[in-house]
């Protein structure tokens, strides 16, 4: 059976886009078709400046929205990285395996540490690092697919480049994974400004559709949008991002037909918008209700994540003690 990993960082609240581009997936195919995990990536939240109250907060509050959405620990496995030392422990063989060129050749790293430094600061050394972390996160498990937005495809790459090389220089230990893209709305954009990605971890969330968000905000913001010049209603990214960014949202929200199709029902922008916004809503709905149960029960999201990270480790500890063994380490007795 195919096996895929993907993982959310705690580093925000989750944002519709977090849900249409990756965790819908998740719930409607992925949990169904392989043996899947998904994990919330904790370690990652700790490579830029963080309140540890909020990570611990929102660790908790991606792991409940997991199951809100849909997850269901009886078809897959969730956990959190942290809970599962393999994670760590294959990292440092991995980066005795990655070249330091590598990894400065990232594109998120060189982003931020360019910003970093233009503003007198600088970066933790872990930022550098935190690729060859997600590789480990993928590699302990024998990964065949890791469902992932576009910004994280260059991150796959490198984990199939050091997987590779590792198998080459020490003898088969890794399944080389591939990287999966979803079809439809991979990349929803934010509605302030709609040629940027709808971040979690934004200054200003006036552009954010968050999924706790009530509904009287959802449809502030989307009525708030920015639009285009003109008032033709088009599906066109490079002419017109924000009408393009709404249509994608609308048509990923009611699976009716495709953006392009849509554009042909609209004469104003206003009732796009309002369409746009309903729908949200009403995504969102089902979502907010599951989790206000949830809520109500901490113990039962304790027991699953308890749960998911023993059989996580399960699944990693043999692939992991082959690596080090492989790599040149003395095996513990």
């Amino acid at each position: 059976m195919t096996r895929i990993f993907s993982g959310i960082k705690p580093t925000g609240h989750l944002t519709l886009g977090n849900y249409l581009g990756a965790l819908r997936q998740w719930v409607t195919v992925d949990q169904h078709r392989a043996d899947a995990l998904f994990c919330v990536v904790d370690l990652h939240a700790l490579t830029v400046d963080h309140d540890p109250a909020r990570v611990r907060r929102l660790s908790r509050q991606v792991a409940t929205l997991f199951l809100a959405a849909g997850l269901d620990p009886a078809l897959c496995t969730l956990f959190v990285q942290s809970h599962v030392d393999e994670h760590t422990r294959l990292s440092y063989v991995l980066e005795c395996t990655a070249s330091d060129g590598e990894m400065r050749r990232m594109i998120q790293y060189k982003e931020k540490s360019a910003k970093e430094r233009a503003a007198g600061g600088s970066v933790r050394l872990s930022l550098l690092t935190y690729p060859v972390l997600m590789a480990a996160d993928i590699l302990a498990y024998g990964a065949d697919e890791v469902p992932v937005g576009d910004d994280q495809a260059q991150h796959v790459e490198l984990t199939r480049d050091l997987a590779v090389r590792f198998n080459q220089r020490y003898g088969h230990t890794f399944t080389v994974p591939k990287a999966v893209l979803p079809a439809v709305a991979a990349r929803v954009m934010d509605l302030q400004d709609p040629t940027s990605k709808m971040g979690k971890s934004h200054a200003d969330s006036s552009g954010i559709v968050y999924l706790l968000d009530e509904p009287g905000v959802v449809r502030r913001k989307v009525m708030r949008a920015v639009t285009d010049s003109g008032s033709e209603v088009t599906h066109d990214r490079e002419a017109q991002p924000g009408i393009a960014n709404l249509l994608e949202i609308l048509a990923a929200c009611t699976g009716d037909v495709g953006p392009a199709e849509l554009a042909a029902r609209y004469s104003s922008y206003g009732a796009l918008k309002k369409d746009t916004a309903e729908a949200v809503v009403e995504t969102l709905r089902p979502i907010q209700e599951r989790h206000a149960k949830l809520c109500a029960d901490p113990g039962y999201v304790d027991e699953v994540l308890r749960a998911g990270a023993e059989r996580a480790r399960g699944l990693a500890r043999p692939t992991v003690d082959a690596a080090y063994e492989a790599i040149g380490l003395l095996p513990a007795r």
